[in-house]
């Protein structure tokens, strides 16, 4: 992708309209109008008035469309088999992703002793010194005046008023009128040439010609008109034909634009400086305004043989919706089927009360009852029985009753260890059955205390 536009997130598919969307914009940006040339093949003409055809040659091809408001301009009827060149617009149309080119001119090739002509007369003049790259003069920034040398009723010219009136309206423009076409052309254009470097109102000269075939163009291949380009006071800039036409005048001129407006605009670029960004975003605008209508109108071509009569779409949904009433009467009659078989086997399950075999059953289920009840009651009785064992055996006056005593000090604390009294520390004594005092005659901590004397 261009710095135009954002790189896409590798990580993330792309959809295909926007892969389509991106390849189309890549294509329009990189590839200006061009010219190519080649043979017609598979020309379509459908009634929107478009022309579709395949331009190829000997190895190669690639799809073309020329829309109508183009088409109905051409000088000739396109056939198959006829040798072009057309000046287009590189694009891709996305509904398709077809790549194809975008016609906005199409001309017939030319070739022969024209050609064998012009490169003898071109070598002789080079030899001279008149195309030499040292005598070409640059055009001024900003000039006082412009001398247009062209036919009153040629395009070019209502081109180049056009694009003067609209980037440099205040710039005045001189016409000095000749033919641009025809046998008798080339004297008059030099004639024309002398007299607009004459011209003191001025300081450039724009020699201009629409587009056309060989055979138009020729009289600016003619030996007087070269010179008098070569020869004049004034820049010359020259703009005959389109931007693949190239004349003789064009090598001799010290300026060579592209088209008729392209001189118009070299000439008158000083004068636009500060608003050539703007004026270029709005033409940029507009073309693709133009193209985008151009694509819609090319998808309404190819979707128009899909459009169904009325009388037709009325039969299909009258069939269709014959199809869905004989479903619902077979889903309803099924359904309600099923419902009678569910009935039936209900009424079926349904028995004739029995009291005698329900009062049997009662009193099966009393007597469970009770032997249940029973049964809880011992087994708790038995868990009680089995604690109470484990009470009393946990209990220490059982201990008691095997001949043990409790000795507790005179704090009542339980006496332990016979290194915590002293002699002459009062005890209380707890039998099984009564209790004594007595007082500590003496203490053994490591054995048993001696009975005293004379016991």
């Amino acid at each position: 992708m261009t710095d135009l536009y954002d790189r896409p997130d590798p990580q993330r598919a792309l959809t295909v309209s926007e892969l389509n969307g991106a390849a189309r914009r890549l294509l329009e940006l990189e590839f200006p109008l061009l010219w190519v040339a080649g043979e017609v093949a598979g020309l379509s003409r459908p009634a929107s008035g478009h022309l579709y055809f395949t331009l190829k040659d000997a190895s190669a091809q690639v799809r073309c469309a020329m829309f109508r408001n183009r088409a109905q301009l051409l000088p000739f009827r396109l056939q198959d088999g006829r040798q072009v060149e057309v000046r287009a617009q590189l694009t891709l149309y996305e509904a398709r992703g077809d790549y194809q080119l975008v016609v906005e001119a199409l001309r017939e090739a030319g070739a022969g002793a024209l050609f064998e002509a012009l490169a003898r007369l071109k070598a002789r003049l080079l030899a001279e010194g008149l195309f030499d790259p040292a005598r070409k003069r640059p055009v001024p920034a900003l000039p006082r005046g412009i001398a247009v040398v062209t036919s009153l009723q040629a395009a070019a010219l209502q081109d180049v008023l056009a694009s003067l009136a609209r980037r440099a309206p205040a710039l005045p423009v001189y016409i000095h009128p000749c033919p641009v076409q025809g046998a008798e052309a080339g004297p008059r254009i030099a004639d024309a040439l002398v007299r607009a470097a004459a011209d003191p109102r001025c300081d450039v000269l724009l020699l201009v010609r629409g587009g056309g075939s060989v055979e138009d163009l020729w009289c600016f291949n003619d030996e007087a008109v070269v010179r008098a380009v070569a020869a004049s006071k004034l820049p010359v800039v020259s703009g005959v034909g389109h931007e693949t036409d190239v004349t003789l005048v064009d090598f001799a001129a010290d300026l060579r634009a592209a088209t008729p407006t392209a001189a118009a605009e070299l000439v008158s670029a000083g004068c636009v400086a500060a608003t050539d960004k703007l004026r270029a975003a709005a033409d940029r605008l507009r073309r693709a305004l133009a193209r985008k209508l151009d694509m819609q109108m090319q998808a309404l071509d190819l979707l128009a043989p899909r459009l169904v009569r009325p009388p037709q779409r009325i039969a299909r949904e009258t069939e269709r919706c014959s199809q869905l009433d004989a479903r619902l009467r077979r889903a309803s009659a099924a359904l309600l089927a099923r419902g009678r078989q569910r009935l039936a086997l209900a009424a079926a399950q349904l028995r004739a009360p029995q009291p005698e075999v329900e009062r049997s059953r009662l009193a099966q289920l009393e007597s469970r009852l009770a032997n249940g009840i029973e049964r809880f009651f011992a087994a708790r009785r038995s868990r009680l029985q089995l604690a109470e064992a484990h009470i009393h055996h946990l209990d220490p006056r059982a201990a008691l009753a095997r001949g043990y005593s409790i000795v507790r000090n005179a704090a009542g604390d339980i006496v332990r260890a016979a290194d915590t009294l002293a002699p002459g520390d009062r005890l209380a004594i707890e039998f099984a059955q009564g209790g004594a005092r007595a007082s500590v005659i003496a203490t053994d901590p490591g054995g048993v205390v001696s009975p005293p004397s004379g016991a």
